[in-house]
């Protein structure tokens, strides 16, 4: 995998990342670094490439999460939450 996890740039300790859960799938992973920790099993055959480009994007920003949601709707990438 390339580069696969991010820290926020906007001065936050939000973590964004892909990870590969215990059955094999890819996860997104999301930390506010104090309360909020997400995570998100990625549906469907989508190149490391779009998940890569889409998370770094997300991790520009102010608001990770509504980043994070727009950039995989723009790439028609399914996602659904996993609970812990």
């Amino acid at each position: 995998m390339a580069q696969s996890a991010y820290h926020t740039s906007a001065g936050g300790f939000d973590y964004i990342g892909l990870r590969k859960g215990a059955r094999g799938a890819v996860e997104i992973v999301y930390d506010d670094g104090v309360a909020r920790r997400r995570v998100w099993r990625v549906l469907g055959a989508v190149s490391e490439n779009q998940l890569g480009d889409a998370i770094a994007r997300a991790a520009r920003q102010v608001k990770v999460l509504p980043a994070l949601y727009d950039e995989l709707r723009k790439r028609s990438i399914s996602v659904e939450a996993v609970l812990h």
